[in-house]
């Protein structure tokens, strides 16, 4: 594994993986499966929230009853011997990702490095987590054109990132609660793994997180505030994600506009660090640490100090997204020299294209993948 030719691997994940049809992938010795999740652990607050934020016009469901948002999948990539597992890594992508296909040869790597299944869990109203309708060009692209008129023509608007940009500018509160209410999935998943509740795991299993962009602020967000105590021994492997959260630049064609963005950031900057710290949210002091650098500083870089051994993070020079240098102010300066890793590849790249694959990609493509991806599965093996 440790040269591996991802343009010949892609093509035949992507039609070996078909959601809800187990297979046995013939790439590699790991077996793909895919397990039913029905959001059991919820939290009031979250859910009252959802049913009072404003609809949009594309969607006037509200967020707390989106069916395919509470009961759907996640895949496993595993060795398919039978014999139930003793550790595992759960995988955490990216915001507005709308499929696993980035993602599969990522899965794949790791289970087949690391030799542990790797759990793919999407985040709250993403991959397939919402209506199909909302990325269906056909069907989105009318609301594009309403947002355009209706914004005055925001820079980077299009119809893959309208759905989450029109629903953060409505209520950018659903930043955060969608964020709690993954965290509360994560939760209720790692108990029935480590109850032994899980057709895959043995009880008291250990659970290791690969982090990709804003999955790694959701694992950061979940080590910090540790409920129920199940990350104390937990490791966490961070690429391309980990930085505070005003350093990042979510304006992108593939993530949010312009407008979006702006508002967003404006509204956790001022309004939501202007509320009093909330006792009965569990992620509450958590996630505030982690909007700025300032914010209650010694209480996460103490964490970070204290969890360095358990943490490692690599970065991309060109990455305009999730910065190097907030990566390091949300760490501190003790751990982010110990844990911290910046990468610049000699191809052109990007935070959500970090490995450029294809027929005319250089061959430094492949040996930048297999690198990063070694150094997660060392670290996470």
């Amino acid at each position: 594994m440790t040269n591996w030719n991802i343009n010949e691997r892609i093509p035949l994940l992507q039609t070996l993986f078909k959601m809800s049809n187990s297979t046995s992938g013939t790439t590699s010795d790991v077996k793909i499966d895919f397990v039913d999740f029905k959001q059991r652990q919820f939290d009031t607050q979250v859910e009252e929230q959802q049913t009072n934020f404003c609809k949009t016009d594309f969607c006037d469901t509200p967020d707390n009853s989106i069916d395919e948002n509470k009961q759907f999948q996640y895949p496993i990539f595993h060795k398919g011997n039978g014999i139930k597992a003793s550790e595992c890594i759960i995988l955490l992508h990216g915001l507005n990702e709308r499929s696993w296909e980035k993602y599969l040869p990522w899965g794949d790597y790791l289970a087949n490095y690391t030799g542990k299944p790797v759990i793919m869990f999407p985040i709250a109203f993403h991959i397939n987590r919402t209506p199909t309708s909302w990325h269906n060009p056909r069907s989105i692209m009318k609301w594009v054109l309403e947002r355009n008129h209706r914004c005055g023509n925001p820079n980077n608007l299009t119809f893959a990132n309208l759905a989450l940009s029109d629903h953060l500018s409505q209520a950018p509160e659903r930043f955060y609660t969608s964020g709690c209410e993954t965290g509360l999935n994560i939760v209720q998943l790692m108990n029935e793994i480590k109850s032994g509740n899980h057709p895959y795991f043995k009880e008291g299993t250990k659970i290791d997180f690969f982090a990709y962009s804003i999955g790694a602020l959701l694992a950061q967000v979940l080590f910090l505030s540790n409920p129920d105590k199940l990350f104390s021994n937990s490791r966490l492997f961070m690429f391309c994600g980990g930085s505070i959260f005003n350093e990042m630049n979510g304006n992108s064609r593939y993530i949010m506009d312009e407008a979006s963005f702006k508002q967003m950031l404006n509204y956790y900057q001022n309004n939501f660090l202007s509320q009093p710290l909330n006792p009965t949210d569990c992620f509450n002091r958590a996630f505030r640490c982690m909007i700025d650098k300032k914010e209650d500083a010694a209480y996460r870089e103490g964490f970070f100090e204290q969890a360095s051994d358990r943490i490692r993070a690599i970065s991309l020079k060109k990455d305009f997204v999730i910065p190097t240098s907030g990566i390091h102010d949300a760490l501190g300066e003790t751990c982010a020299k110990k844990c911290l890793t910046e990468l610049d590849y000699p191809f052109e790249y990007s935070h959500e294209t970090p490995f450029p694959a294809g027929k005319n990609a250089p061959p430094e493509v492949n040996q930048m993948f297999n690198h990063v991806f070694s150094t997660a599965g060392d670290f996470l093996a």
